[in-house]
């Protein structure tokens, strides 16, 4: 058995709803994975920010981080993340900066630019669609607001100047490479449910990454990118427990999205069910998935570690049921470390 390649290993939680269960036992369920996760080594617990989803309760983001990062002690907590254009930058760095200030160096904060929800949810937060367009431009006005104190500013940050809260540009296409490599950011890509543009995107941070002299800025690129994974005692096992994960994807590809569902059979008779172009769509989107036992999945997140290069990867299970997340990211651990 060889060496798994040196990665940071990190969380990412869709706080998922279970069909038929609620946002508190959600919420629940995703502090005592946090705690978990903390006590098994995992580096970065993040959350990401969704919109009139019945499926996931990380709307409020960052109160969603302030509560988890006060259920823990020593594991990062952010953001995967804020959806900017979504936000005033001003807000974004008061809401970050509060944190930072109560949990001094344990607050991660990941930018991307979709809306992270259906153009009805988008009218009804109140901010301009036009926002996406200037990213770059919101990114640079964030971090100016958690940057060195200007005491001759207009506008200050309070909690939030002078906390450098440290700022991950997301994506899943070229644009939030290219804003990432500009800025001198880090990057990460969200293979988990876009994976076509990944190799593409990371070559584009590369290429283009301009080192960066101020403060939470690198002098290298640093990348992150995310898997899915479902990890049990056996393979039969784990690929059950994954028709979860794809049938919440056939919800979203069919416009049917709902709780997170009960595993149904095996991933072979589900997906025949489904037409083909829906197959299609659903295997495309999961393509980065890992499903099996600790030593199946450790060994082709290797690989994957290989093929990319990433200096971190950022998991996510979709396991139904508790215990069995619990027991998915437990397993994930010991067989990494």
């Amino acid at each position: 058995m060889s060496p798994a390649p040196k990665a940071q290993l990190n969380i990412l939680d869709l706080v998922p709803v279970l069909d038929g269960g609620t946002a508190g036992e959600a919420i629940a369920s995703t502090v005592d994975i946090a705690r978990h996760a903390e006590k098994w080594g995992y580096q970065r617990y993040w959350m990401a920010e969704h919109h009139n989803m019945r499926g996931v309760a990380s709307s409020s983001t960052a109160v969603l981080i302030g509560h988890v990062a006060d259920q823990t002690e020593t594991i990062r907590v952010g953001a995967g993340g804020i959806m900017l254009p979504n936000h005033a930058p001003y807000v974004v760095a008061e809401q970050f900066g509060t944190l930072a200030t109560i949990h001094p160096g344990r607050i991660d904060l990941g930018l991307g630019r979709a809306p992270g929800t259906d153009p009805f949810t988008t009218r009804a937060l109140r901010r301009n669609e036009a926002a996406a367009m200037n990213f770059a431009g919101e990114v640079e006005e964030l971090i100016g607001y958690l940057g060195d104190p200007d005491p001759d500013a207009k506008v200050r940050a309070i909690p939030g100047e002078g906390t450098h809260v440290p700022i991950w540009i997301l994506g899943s296409s070229h644009g939030g490479a290219q804003v990432a490599a500009a800025l001198g950011l880090p990057y990460s890509f969200a293979s988990h449910f876009a994976p076509a543009a990944l190799m593409s995107a990371l070559e584009v941070y590369r290429s283009r990454f301009t080192p960066s002299t101020e403060p939470g800025g690198l002098d290298a690129p640093r990348t992150m990118a995310g898997v899915n994974v479902m990890v049990a005692d056996t393979t039969a096992e784990a690929e059950r427990l994954f028709t979860s994960v794809l049938q919440r994807f056939h919800g979203i590809v069919t416009g049917r999205r709902a709780g997170l569902p009960e595993p149904q059979g095996d991933i072979a008779s589900l997906m025949g069910t489904w037409s083909p172009a829906e197959r299609q769509a659903v295997s495309e989107m999961t393509r980065v998935s890992l499903v099996g036992t600790p030593d199946e999945v450790r060994d082709g997140l290797a690989g994957f570690v290989e093929a990319t290069g990433v200096d971190e990867v950022i998991v996510t299970c979709g396991a139904h049921d508790h215990e069995d997340r619990l027991r998915s990211y437990e397993l994930l651990a010991d067989a990494w470390s």
